[in-house]
């Protein structure tokens, strides 16, 4: 059974910094893209970033840019976001997923396999 799941995160003030990792030992890591989403309450699930399979290509949210970084480790089944500059708008749940020869999409309905979230709350 594929299980993603997701850890890192917490309460943090605005300016601060946190790292968000995912391990999924169940997948063929290396062959899936992943990504990273969040959700706020009474928000749609959004896109955040993703790592290419294969070449490790990355693609973020214009919210994203500048301030997030994702990364990935294909020996430990793992995928990291470092969140830096973080504000009260990053506040959310924060889950990954993992889309097979994935093209690095940014719809959830893409990815096949995902966590089940870990909280985020940035306080101003």
């Amino acid at each position: 059974q594929v299980q993603l799941a997701e850890s890192g995160g917490g309460l943090v003030q605005a300016g601060g910094s946190l790292n968000l990792s995912c391990v999924g030992p169940g997948l063929t890591f290396s062959k899936y893209t992943m990504g990273w989403f969040r959700q706020a309450p009474g928000k749609e699930r959004q896109f955040v970033a993703a790592i290419n399979w294969n070449r490790g290509i990355t693609y973020y949210a214009d919210s994203a840019k500048g301030r997030f970084t994702i990364s990935r480790d294909n020996a430990k089944n793992s995928v990291y976001l470092q969140m830096n500059r973080v504000t009260p708008e990053d506040t959310a749940v924060y889950y990954c997923a993992a889309d097979y020869w994935g093209s690095g999409s940014r719809r959830s309905r893409d990815y096949e396999y995902w966590g089940q979230g870990t909280q985020v709350t940035i306080s101003s």
